[in-house]
Protein backbone atom coordinates (compact mmCIF):
# COMPACT_ATOMS: atom_id res chain seq x y z
CA UNK A 1 0.00 0.00 0.00
CA UNK A 2 1.55 3.62 -1.01
CA UNK A 3 0.35 6.29 1.06
CA UNK A 4 0.82 10.36 -0.10
CA UNK A 5 1.99 12.44 2.28
CA UNK A 6 1.51 15.89 2.65
CA UNK A 7 2.26 18.85 5.50
CA UNK A 8 2.32 22.65 5.94
CA UNK A 9 0.53 23.82 2.75
CA UNK A 10 -0.04 26.80 4.28
CA UNK A 11 -2.72 28.56 1.70
CA UNK A 12 0.00 27.93 -0.85
CA UNK A 13 -2.97 26.58 -3.45
CA UNK A 14 -0.42 27.19 -6.67
CA UNK A 15 2.14 24.40 -4.40
CA UNK A 16 -0.21 22.33 -3.36
CA UNK A 17 -1.93 21.75 -7.07
CA UNK A 18 1.65 21.14 -8.17
CA UNK A 19 2.01 18.40 -5.73
CA UNK A 20 -0.82 17.31 -6.42
CA UNK A 21 -0.36 17.09 -10.08
CA UNK A 22 3.10 15.53 -9.69
CA UNK A 23 1.88 12.89 -7.06
CA UNK A 24 2.36 9.02 -8.28
CA UNK A 25 -0.56 6.66 -8.13
CA UNK A 26 -0.78 6.30 -4.33
CA UNK A 27 -3.75 4.37 -2.59
CA UNK A 28 -4.02 6.83 0.06
CA UNK A 29 -3.37 10.78 0.87
CA UNK A 30 -2.70 12.12 4.55
CA UNK A 31 -2.15 15.44 5.92
CA UNK A 32 0.33 16.37 8.46
CA UNK A 33 -1.58 19.44 9.50
CA UNK A 34 -1.21 23.37 9.02
CA UNK A 35 -3.61 23.59 5.70
CA UNK A 36 -4.14 27.60 6.53
CA UNK A 37 -1.50 30.43 7.20
CA UNK A 38 0.60 32.47 5.65
CA UNK A 39 -0.60 32.51 2.03
CA UNK A 40 -3.85 33.75 -0.07
CA UNK A 41 -5.90 30.93 -0.85
CA UNK A 42 -6.76 29.36 2.52
CA UNK A 43 -10.22 28.47 1.95
CA UNK A 44 -9.20 26.47 -1.95
CA UNK A 45 -6.71 24.99 0.30
CA UNK A 46 -9.03 23.35 2.89
CA UNK A 47 -11.73 22.74 -0.10
CA UNK A 48 -8.90 21.09 -1.76
CA UNK A 49 -8.49 18.12 1.15
CA UNK A 50 -12.58 18.30 2.28
CA UNK A 51 -13.68 17.28 -1.18
CA UNK A 52 -10.94 14.89 -1.32
CA UNK A 53 -11.94 13.42 1.86
CA UNK A 54 -7.92 13.19 3.15
CA UNK A 55 -7.24 12.53 7.36
CA UNK A 56 -5.64 15.75 8.58
CA UNK A 57 -4.72 16.59 11.91
CA UNK A 58 -4.91 20.14 13.61
CA UNK A 59 -1.51 22.02 13.11
CA UNK A 60 -1.00 25.42 15.13
CA UNK A 61 -2.29 27.76 12.57
CA UNK A 62 -5.05 25.64 12.14
CA UNK A 63 -6.06 26.08 16.14
CA UNK A 64 -5.31 29.50 15.68
CA UNK A 65 -8.82 30.03 13.42
CA UNK A 66 -10.35 27.32 15.28
CA UNK A 67 -10.54 28.90 18.41
CA UNK A 68 -10.27 32.28 16.86
CA UNK A 69 -6.84 32.90 18.60
CA UNK A 70 -4.03 34.30 16.55
CA UNK A 71 -0.10 33.84 17.54
CA UNK A 72 1.64 36.78 19.47
CA UNK A 73 4.81 38.67 18.37
CA UNK A 74 4.87 37.39 14.16
CA UNK A 75 4.04 39.56 11.80
CA UNK A 76 3.73 37.14 8.96
CA UNK A 77 1.75 34.37 10.93
CA UNK A 78 -0.84 36.69 12.52
CA UNK A 79 -1.29 38.79 9.21
CA UNK A 80 -2.06 34.64 7.44
CA UNK A 81 -4.67 33.83 10.49
CA UNK A 82 -6.68 36.78 9.87
CA UNK A 83 -6.99 36.17 5.99
CA UNK A 84 -7.63 32.28 6.62
CA UNK A 85 -10.27 34.24 9.48
CA UNK A 86 -11.82 36.54 6.63
CA UNK A 87 -11.91 33.91 3.83
CA UNK A 88 -13.19 30.78 5.41
CA UNK A 89 -17.14 29.78 5.05
CA UNK A 90 -18.76 28.43 7.69
CA UNK A 91 -18.28 25.22 5.97
CA UNK A 92 -14.28 25.35 5.72
CA UNK A 93 -13.93 26.77 8.60
CA UNK A 94 -16.47 24.23 10.79
CA UNK A 95 -14.08 21.65 9.21
CA UNK A 96 -10.93 22.75 10.67
CA UNK A 97 -12.50 23.00 13.82
CA UNK A 98 -13.34 19.55 13.77
CA UNK A 99 -9.44 18.30 12.70
CA UNK A 100 -7.94 16.12 15.48
CA UNK A 101 -4.66 16.67 17.21
CA UNK A 102 -3.49 13.13 15.88
CA UNK A 103 -4.84 10.10 14.19
CA UNK A 104 -4.00 6.30 14.40
CA UNK A 105 -4.63 4.94 10.20
CA UNK A 106 -4.69 2.19 8.30
CA UNK A 107 -5.36 -0.33 11.17
CA UNK A 108 -3.23 1.81 13.70
CA UNK A 109 -0.33 1.45 11.94
CA UNK A 110 0.36 4.90 11.44
CA UNK A 111 0.25 7.65 13.73
CA UNK A 112 -0.22 11.35 12.09
CA UNK A 113 0.48 14.73 14.68
CA UNK A 114 1.64 17.70 13.43
CA UNK A 115 4.11 18.75 15.56
CA UNK A 116 5.36 15.95 18.31
CA UNK A 117 3.79 13.02 19.69
CA UNK A 118 3.61 13.75 23.06
CA UNK A 119 4.55 17.76 23.48
CA UNK A 120 2.29 19.95 21.15
CA UNK A 121 3.72 22.49 19.42
CA UNK A 122 7.80 21.43 19.92
CA UNK A 123 9.03 21.34 16.65
CA UNK A 124 11.08 17.90 15.68
CA UNK A 125 13.49 18.69 13.59
CA UNK A 126 15.65 15.68 11.85
CA UNK A 127 18.20 15.88 14.72
CA UNK A 128 15.72 14.87 16.98
CA UNK A 129 14.53 11.66 15.02
CA UNK A 130 14.64 8.38 16.91
CA UNK A 131 12.87 5.50 17.80
CA UNK A 132 11.85 6.76 20.81
CA UNK A 133 9.23 9.18 19.20
CA UNK A 134 7.56 5.44 17.89
CA UNK A 135 5.28 3.99 19.98
CA UNK A 136 3.01 0.78 18.84
CA UNK A 137 2.94 2.09 15.23
CA UNK A 138 4.91 1.27 12.68
CA UNK A 139 5.06 4.67 11.38
CA UNK A 140 4.97 8.18 12.71
CA UNK A 141 4.44 11.44 10.61
CA UNK A 142 5.14 14.88 11.74
CA UNK A 143 5.65 18.13 10.24
CA UNK A 144 5.65 21.87 11.84
CA UNK A 145 9.66 22.26 10.73
CA UNK A 146 9.05 22.11 7.27
CA UNK A 147 11.74 20.38 6.62
CA UNK A 148 12.15 17.32 4.70
CA UNK A 149 13.65 13.94 6.06
CA UNK A 150 13.03 10.53 6.96
CA UNK A 151 14.56 7.84 9.02
CA UNK A 152 13.92 4.09 9.36
CA UNK A 153 14.39 2.10 12.48
CA UNK A 154 14.07 -1.46 13.36
CA UNK A 155 11.21 -0.41 15.50
CA UNK A 156 9.57 2.01 12.78
CA UNK A 157 9.83 5.20 10.45
CA UNK A 158 9.49 8.87 11.26
CA UNK A 159 8.73 10.68 8.39
CA UNK A 160 8.71 14.34 7.93
CA UNK A 161 7.60 14.76 4.24
CA UNK A 162 8.53 18.90 4.32
CA UNK A 163 6.02 21.87 3.46
CA UNK A 164 4.14 21.98 0.43
CA UNK A 165 3.54 26.07 0.82
CA UNK A 166 6.07 27.39 2.68
CA UNK A 167 9.51 24.56 2.57
CA UNK A 168 12.31 26.10 5.38
CA UNK A 169 15.11 23.51 4.02
CA UNK A 170 16.44 26.64 1.19
CA UNK A 171 14.55 24.14 -1.37
CA UNK A 172 12.20 26.38 -2.27
CA UNK A 173 10.25 23.32 -4.32
CA UNK A 174 6.99 22.04 -3.10
CA UNK A 175 7.72 19.25 -0.91
CA UNK A 176 6.09 16.08 -0.57
CA UNK A 177 6.51 11.88 0.77
CA UNK A 178 5.09 8.74 -0.72
CA UNK A 179 5.07 6.48 1.87
CA UNK A 180 5.16 2.26 0.93
CA UNK A 181 3.81 0.60 4.10
CA UNK A 182 4.19 -2.66 2.96
CA UNK A 183 7.24 -2.25 2.82
CA UNK A 184 8.07 0.64 5.83
CA UNK A 185 9.99 2.66 2.87
CA UNK A 186 9.97 6.51 2.00
CA UNK A 187 10.54 8.13 -1.38
CA UNK A 188 10.99 12.10 -0.86
CA UNK A 189 10.04 14.08 -3.68
CA UNK A 190 10.30 17.89 -4.54
CA UNK A 191 8.42 19.49 -7.74
CA UNK A 192 8.68 23.33 -8.80
CA UNK A 193 6.20 25.58 -9.14
CA UNK A 194 5.31 28.99 -9.80
CA UNK A 195 6.67 30.75 -6.66
CA UNK A 196 6.27 34.42 -8.47
CA UNK A 197 2.97 34.00 -9.33
CA UNK A 198 2.60 33.61 -4.89
CA UNK A 199 4.44 36.20 -4.18
CA UNK A 200 2.63 38.65 -6.14
CA UNK A 201 -0.35 36.87 -5.03
CA UNK A 202 0.77 37.78 -1.65
CA UNK A 203 1.49 40.94 -2.29
CA UNK A 204 -1.96 41.78 -3.50
CA UNK A 205 -3.44 40.34 -0.53
CA UNK A 206 -1.68 43.11 1.41
CA UNK A 207 -0.02 40.09 3.04
CA UNK A 208 3.90 40.87 4.57
CA UNK A 209 6.44 40.88 2.16
CA UNK A 210 8.09 38.87 4.28
CA UNK A 211 5.87 36.12 3.26
CA UNK A 212 6.23 36.52 -0.68
CA UNK A 213 10.29 37.00 0.02
CA UNK A 214 10.78 33.83 1.69
CA UNK A 215 9.25 31.29 -0.76
CA UNK A 216 11.96 32.15 -3.28
CA UNK A 217 14.76 31.41 -0.48
CA UNK A 218 13.17 28.27 0.40
CA UNK A 219 13.43 30.08 4.31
Amino acid sequence: MKVGVVSDIHSNLVALEAVLDDLPDVDALVCAGDVVGYNPWPAECVDALRERDVPTVMGNHDRMVATDRNFGGNGMAQAGIRQAKRELNDVQREWVQRLPRERALFDGRVKVVHDHPEVQDRYTYPESFGPDLLGDEDVLILGHTHVQHHEVYDAGVVLNPGSVGQPRDRDPRAAYAVLDLDGLSVEEYRVEYDVERVAEAVREAGLPDGTADRLADGR
